[in-house]
């Protein structure tokens, strides 16, 4: 078994150890899907813990020898992401269990993102009624994407945000997808495609995004509603969408 701990909690180096035998049966699970997804309370350190699912026997062969593994990748982008001063929780360890030198479990364990909101909410919403809120995570984004970071895995539930009286905050998360190095306009506005929300939600977003970066807004906004556009019909051939989708 490989582990790597963030020197800050070499304190939690025995339960760090101890999660693979532990984690189908203690702590509080909190997704169920491919990969699960449990908390726990350790000292009073609220703990995420995500245990990626087995690989299929192509790409254990890949992630064994070729490519760094998924949960690897999640303990070492957030450094890259504090460098530019864009949230994402703190990693505090990964491990790495092989058999016959094939990759089987990994876990990526982090500090839980203490903002309880995803981004779900805003499919239905009133757009008019989110342009506050809009603007904020734009404005997020754009310095995310100036900084050269581009999370190619921008869905609702992995920007998780809250607002106080000190204005909105905003976390990205399941980071292991990350592209670094110049994003451009047509890219950065790409990049919305993933998010839920009414035409009219998108065309705020592409009017924001071009404020924010000093583009032109009508091109944002038919980049932005085209890349939605274009996800979404794709989207639809094979599934059914959680909110009302409409097109313009």
């Amino acid at each position: 078994m490989k582990t790597i701990i963030n020197p800050a909690y070499e304190g939690m180096r025995d339960f760090i150890k101890s999660l693979p035998g532990r984690f189908d049966k203690e702590g509080t699970l909190i997704h169920d899907g491919r990969n699960k997804i449990r908390v726990f309370d350790v000292d009073g350190v609220q703990l995420n813990v995500k245990r990626y699912h087995r690989p299929a026997p192509l790409n254990r062969l890949v992630y064994s020898f070729l490519r760094k593994p998924k949960g690897l990748r999640a303990y070492e982008y957030p450094a890259r992401l504090a460098e530019a001063g864009i949230e994402t929780p703190e990693p505090v360890a990964y491990i790495e269990e092989r058999e016959s030198g094939m990759i089987t479990d990994s876990y990526f364990v982090s500090i839980q993102c203490p903002y309880g909101n995803a981004m779900y909410g805003f499919g239905n919403a009133d757009p008019e009624s989110c342009r506050e809120f809009i603007g904020a995570f734009v404005r997020f984004m754009a310095r995310t994407h100036e900084a050269g970071i581009l999370h190619l895995d921008l869905s609702p539930g992995n920007v998780l945000y809250r607002h106080d009286a000190d204005g909105w905050h905003f976390s990205l998360i399941d980071i292991n997808r990350m592209r670094f190095g110049k994003v451009d306009i047509p890219t950065g506005c790409a990049n919305f495609a993933r998010l839920w929300g009414q035409p009219g939600f998108f065309r705020i977003l592409g009017e924001e995004y071009a404020a924010a970066r000093h583009a032109d807004a009508g091109e944002c906004v038919r980049m932005v509603t085209e890349a939605r556009n274009r996800f979404w019909r794709r989207f639809v051939r094979r599934h059914e969408a959680a909110y009302n989708l409409r097109f313009e």
